[in-house]
């Protein structure tokens, strides 16, 4: 059975063409803006989220989601729907020609609560994500709300929004642009993108089919059923299959997506294609670049509207969430009065440099499989030739440097009085998941780690040297102290913590600061640091 998107009730605009002022309008109700608002909602901030449409997105798009944003989505309430339904995968097979060079493990499965790579379409994400946010009664969507045209006004953003009943007018404190690649409101502020188009096409297939075929990633240069291009597939839940075909740069769109085109390809690459039912299908280029700044004033860019990377890797809804997730916790300090808006600076700061990071192994992986000159591509052909039989030449194939979240070594909201040199988990790192007990039951460290409070950490040995993690909202709210037994020994090897030393982590899970017996002058020093309140030099 196909997925049948919803279509959402479309309010009227407001009586009289102007609508009362708002605190926070999202623009863009698509994987990032939705994953921003119920973040927002969830901390008792209301929000209003519009977007030119009435449904979720259309095909699967996105559907690698990476451990960390795994991670964040559990945070806000949909950790079991993702498990039951996507498909978890850690290997991957990269093959040239039809010959398999080599088979990569990319993440343990069974030492954290989510696996390093799942599977899903992102409809079913947004969907989920729309619903979760109406259950938070902080969240106002508009459907078919588009917005026509924007003003900077002082501190207000004025916006003229079009219906199909009619045009009317509002005001907001903060507009978040979530608006995606072609963001309506970064071309109307006329900010141009740092980076480079690619000259390629892509075809991107969702095919229905019934497969014994691994649950992993693959991908293959210049195979007999597509020679001299390159093709990767991946397993969705409902017995969809994601193929994308690299086509060439002067390949005709229109003809290519053409049924008959997409299944002659189809059947060069499996033969009988009479059980294969096409989907969805799309051309792509792609382009990796950025804005100069997220940070316009009161107008911040999120997501695809301020950075675009190739899809090798999934690096771009991966990078989206973890901008929502840097985001929402700052905005909400500073609504609440608790930061001031220089805390919405480190937005900036940090998620550049996440996006300069991606850009680089986007670029990087965009230039081996899309050799664009002779010199690049005799380089590539020789190293694959090469990795048939030698380790050291695997190392050197680039498919595509999967999803991996960014270690925020020099933030500025990182207290750097009194650091221990940690190899193992350095200042600006999320807190990775390990398993251990509480009250004698299995669990999962980071349930307890971040959400609506900064986290303290403080590590100790009991008489028959078990370790012990004591975890409590900071500033201290001795009703949120919670105590787990590091039960199979992993915390030294995953966090380098010592008796006596103590970690504070932020709401978005980064460790800030890494202390010795802190005084409590010290740990309110490593908060007010963490809360934009000292800056130093950084980034």
């Amino acid at each position: 059975m196909s997925y049948q998107q919803p279509h959402f009730s479309i309010p009227p605009p407001p009586k009289g063409g102007k609508d009362r002022d708002h605190l926070v309008i999202i623009v863009g109700a698509g994987l990032v803006g939705l994953t921003l608002a119920l973040d927002l909602g969830l901390r008792g901030i209301q929000v209003v989220v519009l977007d030119e449409d009435d449904t979720v997105v259309d095909g699967s798009r996105a559907i690698v989601f990476a451990r960390r944003s795994l991670e964040i989505l559990s945070r806000l309430g949909l950790g079991h729907r993702l498990i039951v339904k996507g498909v978890a995968w850690e290997n991957g097979t990269v093959y040239h020609k039809d010959i398999p060079l080599f088979r990569n493990s990319i993440g343990e499965l069974n030492k954290s609560e989510y696996p390093a790579f799942l599977n899903l379409q992102q409809y079913y994400v947004e969907e989920w994500l729309v619903e979760a946010c109406i259950a938070t009664g902080h969240i106002e969507f508009r459907w078919k709300h588009k917005v026509i045209e924007i003003k900077q006004a002082g501190n207000y953003v004025d916006l003229d929004i079009a219906t199909p009943k009619g045009n009317y007018t509002l005001r907001t404190n903060w507009l978040l642009a979530c608006d995606g690649a072609k963001s309506f409101i970064r071309r109307s502020l006329n900010l141009p993108f740092i980076g480079q188009v690619f000259r390629d096409k892509f075809l991107i297939v969702d095919i229905r089919m019934k497969s014994s075929f691994p649950a992993e990633r693959r991908f293959w240069f210049s195979p007999t059923f597509h020679s001299g291009q390159s093709v990767l597939m991946h397993k969705q839940p409902d017995n969809i299959w994601r193929i994308d075909f690299q086509l060439g740069w002067q390949a005709n769109p229109e003809v290519e997506r053409q049924e008959q085109h997409v299944l002659a390809r189809l059947k060069s690459m499996f033969g009988d294609t009479s059980d294969i039912e096409v989907i969805w299908s799309s051309i792509y280029t792609f382009q990796c670049r950025r804005l100069e700044e997220f940070v316009h004033n009161n107008i911040i860019f999120v997501g695809d509207s301020a950075h675009q990377v190739s899809p090798f890797g999934g690096r771009g809804g991966n990078g989206g969430i973890q901008d929502a997730d840097n985001l929402a916790w700052k905005l909400a300090a500073v609504l609440s009065g608790v930061s001031d808006t220089r805390l919405l600076e480190t937005y900036n700061d940090e998620r550049r440099v996440a996006a300069d990071e991606n850009i680089l192994h986007s670029t990087r992986s965009a230039e081996f499989i899309t050799p664009k000159n002779q010199g690049t591509l005799a380089y590539r052909d020789a190293v694959l030739a090469l990795a048939r039989t030698s380790e050291f030449a695997r190392s050197m194939v680039n498919s595509g440097r999967l999803s991996a979240p960014t270690v925020l070594h020099s933030s500025p909201l990182n207290y750097p009085a009194g650091l221990i040199a940690n190899k193992i988990l350095p200042l600006g790192a999320p807190a990775p998941d390990m398993p251990l007990q509480r009250n004698g039951v299995m669990d999962w460290l980071l349930r307890y780690i971040g959400g609506n409070h900064f986290t303290l950490m403080t590590y100790s040995l009991d008489l028959n040297k078990q370790g012990k993690i004591s975890l409590i909202a900071y500033p201290t709210t001795p009703s949120l102290f919670i105590e787990l037994t590091d039960s199979e020994n992993l915390l030294n090897s995953r966090y380098g913590i010592s008796p006596g030393e103590a970690m504070l982590f932020r709401p978005d899970q980064h460790l800030c600061a890494h202390l010795v017996n802190p005084t409590p002058a010290e740990l309110e020093c490593a908060y007010t640091t963490a809360l934009g309140q000292c800056f130093r030099e950084g980034i």
